[in-house]
């Protein structure tokens, strides 16, 4: 048993730094130069995936574009399911679309149309690496929902080739990261106001009776091989029997998804990434476990302990079965700083209590801040601003969210070396 156990573990330690290696060696696609859209031209935008999230946003691009604050078309809808691509175009018309709307069971048909300036990719998590891949070799400036890829070897095949292409653009879905509270938080830390950030804590915590996900709805109009395309959905993953429970809640599943880490975790992990700017990752620790939700094949509360090359650690509880989270906030040597709703407070830890002043900030509400994320994705397609959840963010948070991932399941600490960019078993 124990040399088995231990050709097992060093196996699965090559596999890890093998898969690493493949995503930083493999060639890259040509990716030819994004054509901007003309100045008193519409952003002509197509959505990839039209479940739930993804037709939540064809619905939310026709709100920017009805109320005035974005010139754009919402012109192609992809999905390879037949009835939820009749519905995104039905929430289109009603959004008060006046053009023609194309529709494709195949992802890659709406990738060849040359009218499309940006594509939003919602399909599962499991699709996003080649999906972005596809989308950014075929010069569109892409949004893709959170997390970025499943696996952190497509984060790091992302991030190669949008750091070898300037012209690339691709945004993550982590809209947090637009709150004007994070924002001025950044500026208060970078400008010493704690002194030297030794550690933070946030969370992502709710709760449900009968189990996470569930509220996605099972339609018994599904029919593989009439109306939907199951091979294709499990795609890069392999053949799998049809499975409503996983095609409608893949959220649930290990193979699919990281739960309540890459759906949830990630939404926290990106602005306090950004507000603390310790740099990359270097160990992460994380423990999981099913204690009410006894179906879901996922965890339903997590910890994670996650160590940053600038000398910072950051704790990060999830949970779908209690909604009591933790206290936002960045401990400084000389003062904490307090994060809650739309409220920054400064306090002075006690021998510093004369020297550092405690202050408040109300910080200003500019607007639902996923909207806000979608109008910095269409000002980038014009050229006209900087991603701010771009690739780099998303790889740093990919890093947390697989290793912790890894570390849950393997009841090991995992590390990452951000010279090398590879990750490796503690």
């Amino acid at each position: 048993d124990f040399l088995v156990r231990s050709a097992a573990l060093a196996a699965a330690g090559s596999l890890l730094a093998a898969s690493e290696a493949y995503a930083l060696e493999q060639p890259l696609p040509f990716v030819p130069e994004r054509v901007l859209p003309r100045a008193n031209e519409p952003v002509r935008l197509g959505v990839i995936g039209t479940g739930g999230m993804g037709t939540e946003h064809c619905s939310a691009l026709m709100r920017l574009q009805k109320g005035g604050k974005a010139d754009l078309q919402l012109i192609a809808l992809a999905d390879v399911c037949q009835p939820r691509l009749n519905e995104a175009e039905q929430k289109v018309i009603a959004g008060g679309a006046t053009w023609p709307i194309r529709k494709y069971t195949n992802y890659r048909e709406l990738l060849d149309d040359p009218a499309i300036h940006g594509v939003l990719i919602a399909a599962p998590e499991h699709w996003h690496a080649k999906m972005v891949e596809a989308a950014v070799a075929a010069g569109k400036g892409v949004y893709v929902e959170k997390p970025m890829t499943l696996r952190l070897n497509d984060a790091l095949r992302l991030r190669r080739l949008v750091e070898s292409n300037p012209t690339a653009l691709v945004i993550v879905g982590t809209q947090r990261v637009m709150s004007s509270v994070y924002q001025e938080a950044a500026k208060w830390i970078a400008a010493g106001a704690i002194g030297k950030a030794t550690s933070s804590q946030t969370s992502y915590c709710r709760n449900s009776k009968d189990g996470e996900w569930l509220y996605y709805k099972i339609d018994p109009a599904w029919q593989p091989g009439v109306n939907l395309d199951w091979r294709e959905w499990c795609g890069p993953l392999g053949k799998a029997d049809w499975n409503p429970e996983v095609y409608a809640r893949w959220r649930r599943y290990r193979k699919y998804s990281t739960g309540i880490i890459g759906d949830l975790l990630v939404h926290q992990l990106a602005p306090m990434m950004q507000v603390v700017n310790a740099g990359w990752p270097t160990r992460v620790i994380a423990s999981g476990g099913h204690y009410v939700d006894q179906a879901m094949e996922n965890h339903d509360q997590v910890n994670l302990n996650i160590e940053f090359e600038g000398g910072h650690t950051m704790i990060v509880a999830g949970s779908t079965c209690n909604e009591v989270g933790l206290e936002t906030l960045v401990r400084g040597h000389k003062a904490n700083l307090y994060v809650a709703g739309n409220k920054l407070t400064l306090r002075p830890e006690r021998i510093y209590a004369e020297e550092v002043q405690e202050k408040t900030y109300d910080a200003p509400n500019l607007g639902e801040v996923q909207d806000l994320l979608r109008l910095n994705w269409i000002e980038c397609i014009r050229g006209n601003q900087k991603p701010m959840s771009d690739v780099e963010l998303g790889t740093k948070v990919m890093i947390v969210a697989d290793l912790a991932t890894r570390s849950i399941w393997e009841g090991k600490a995992f590390g990452y070396d951000p010279k090398k960019h590879k990750a490796f078993k503690i």
